[in-house]
């Protein structure tokens, strides 16, 4: 059976092409090269802080990736809608790209209420 790191562990990293593959597709204009860049940090970020945590030396530790993936998440999902809605691409393909960056911000948020709430 999986964990609950083991699971968003995978997820943001598949989330992380994906942004990848919407990173590629944008225009090749001002707005599509800022958003571009926007979006592949903070969409990359999320894992790659995940995958730290999972590292963590200590609980403290562990909290504060996580909670910075979260945070990332979170940014992530401003970038989504703001590409969405500035028409920059179809807003059906971005639709299920801000679905899941809204449900890895849950599952982050509760596995740092989690891990807080054990100190």
């Amino acid at each position: 059976m999986k964990s609950e790191k083991d699971g968003i562990k995978e997820r943001s990293y598949k989330f992380a092409l994906r942004i990848l593959n919407l990173g590629k597709s944008l225009p090749k204009s001002r707005a599509g090269d800022v958003l571009g860049r926007q979006i592949t940090r903070s969409g990359t970020s999320i894992g790659a802080n995940v995958e730290e945590a999972i590292g963590a030396f200590s609980k403290e530790d562990f909290t504060f990736k996580m909670n910075t993936a979260l945070k990332e998440a979170r940014e992530t999902q401003y970038w989504l809608r703001l590409t969405r809605d500035s028409n920059l691409v179809a807003a059906n393909r971005m639709e299920s790209l801000i679905q899941e960056a809204e449900e890895i911000t849950k599952i982050l948020g509760a596995i740092v209420r989690s891990s807080r709430a054990k100190k």
